[in-house]
């Protein structure tokens, strides 16, 4: 019984779960960052491209 208290007094397992779901959120608002700029960029060149021509 007393193993069992102990289990159920250790918060190490769920801060590390809420850290993880933390860098997921970071990664995929990252991504679709990044994502949103690499169109918007490439929409530039092509811009600058035809302006060239």
């Amino acid at each position: 019984m007393t193993n069992f208290r102990k289990f159920l007094k250790n918060n190490k397992g769920a801060t590390a779960i809420e850290y993880g779901l933390i860098a997921a959120l970071i990664a995929v608002a990252a991504v679709t960052a990044m994502s949103n700029l690499g169109g918007k960029v490439s929409q530039t060149f092509n811009n600058v491209k035809t302006s060239m021509k």
